[in-house]
């Protein structure tokens, strides 16, 4: 397999298989054999402020499949531990791709929040031991760039736990660790034979943060497969991570089945409807909104709205129930259609933008570039953003042009 292009992956499905776990090494090492280059997530960290550290791939087998290693070289360097505030200021003031910020950065938060239960603090009080390690930041953001250059939708299977302890900065913990099971929460898992942490806190924390559904392989037709390899090796099952990438089987029939969460809800403040809002998109909503409502009594009030794949109904509206004050919500089915699309970047006096190209039945075309990349270009060459949106427009629509030729 030759290496990927740039947004390959929009309108497919990437499944991580993780039948021995996930770990932050492993999920960057099926990536790279995937296709992604290496290229691609080492110059993501090396936008970071650290120091002491190098990366390289490794060529191996796990029972006779051959798979890659992603080795993180942290040298002797003396590799200082961080609070999440430390981490948090380092992501967003690196120069990095705003995709790959906004998913490094939902994973370390989502790490935080778990780290912050476990210990009883506020989650800016939280040191991190070995996720501020070198090499842990290596891979979520490694990770990040990776995933955010592929540019499909995750899925993940279910996901293995492993049992009895492990060694930690903090004593001896059981298996899962705590703050891993956390952040599983929701999530389906499966019990196995095998005395040894098969997913990491690190693993977690990067498919909660990108996978929008868990569960058996998806309705796909795989286009291409790479294997990551983890550092032990286990009896009775390889250490392998499978990272599968694809169309949906349905594309075919240009449909998809999804479902509309809603809830009426008179006694919810705007702060906390937007923040439900939001906590649906990072949890893979394809769509949410509020509209003000009228209801009982003449009480004005929001009505909570979101657009789910049918497979997430269950999770999503367990979320609509935990963030927000209603007691009940309702759902119903609906069918979408929805345009293929791929990622291409177009070169701009501001630098480059990405733009999203969209086909549909009949002929329908769409491009546009990427608002978040508009910004930062904005924000860098201190311009008006409408300035670099006409830019990277006109860009844009020349894509549609040239590919009509």
């Amino acid at each position: 397999m030759g290496e990927l292009e740039h947004g390959f992956g929009a309108g497919r499905i990437l499944h991580f298989d993780c039948f021995s776990g996930l770990a932050g090494d492993m999920i960057l090492a099926s990536l790279v054999d995937l296709g992604v280059p290496l290229g691609v997530i080492e110059s993501a960290i090396r936008a970071l402020p650290l120091a002491g550290w190098g990366i390289r791939i490794e060529r191996t087998e796990r029972a006779s499949i051959a798979a890659m290693r992603f080795v993180v070289d942290a040298g002797h360097a003396d590799q200082p531990h961080r609070h999440y505030g430390d981490i948090r200021d380092m992501i967003e003031g690196a120069d990095l791709d705003p995709g790959t910020k906004d998913l490094a950065s939902r994973i370390f938060r989502a790490l935080a929040q778990a780290e912050a239960r476990v210990h009883g603090c506020e989650i800016d009080h939280v040191h991190f031991h070995e996720v501020g390690a070198v090499d842990s930041i290596v891979d979520i953001v490694g990770a990040a760039a990776a995933l955010t250059f592929i540019g499909a939708t995750v899925s993940c299977a279910p996901v293995p736990l492993g049992s009895g302890f492990v060694r930690t900065d903090h004593g001896m913990l059981p298996v899962p660790a705590p703050a891993t099971l956390i952040l599983l929460e929701g999530v389906p898992v499966e019990a196995t034979e095998v005395e040894a942490e098969l997913t990491t806190p690190t693993g977690a924390a990067i498919v909660r943060a990108a996978a929008s559904s868990f569960g058996r392989f998806p309705s796909m037709i795989p286009e291409r497969v790479g294997f990551g390899a983890g550092t032990r090796t286990f009896a009775g099952r390889p250490n392998l991570l499978r990272a599968v990438l694809g169309r949906p089987a349905a594309e075919k029939e240009g449909a998809e089945t999804c479902a509309v969460l809603e809830a009426n809800i008179d006694d919810m403040t705007g702060e906390i409807a937007a923040h439900a809002v939001e906590r649906l998109f990072c949890e893979g909503a394809l769509d949410a909104w509020i509209e003000p409502i009228q209801m009982k009594k003449g009480r004005p009030a929001l009505k909570l709205s979101a657009l789910v794949r049918r497979d997430d109904v269950g999770r999503l509206g367990a979320l609509v129930l935990r963030e927000t004050s209603t007691i009940g919500l309702r759902f119903h089915d609906v069918g979408r259609i929805e345009m293929t699309r791929t990622m291409r970047t177009v070169e701009t006096p501001y630098g480059p933008i990405r733009v999203k190209v969209a086909e549909g039945p009949h002929g329908a075309r769409n491009a546009a570039p990427e608002f978040e990349d508009c910004k930062a270009a904005a924000a860098k060459h201190d311009v008006p953003l409408k300035e670099v949106m006409a830019h990277a427009t006109g860009l844009a629509q020349g894509l549609l042009a040239h590919s009509s030729d």
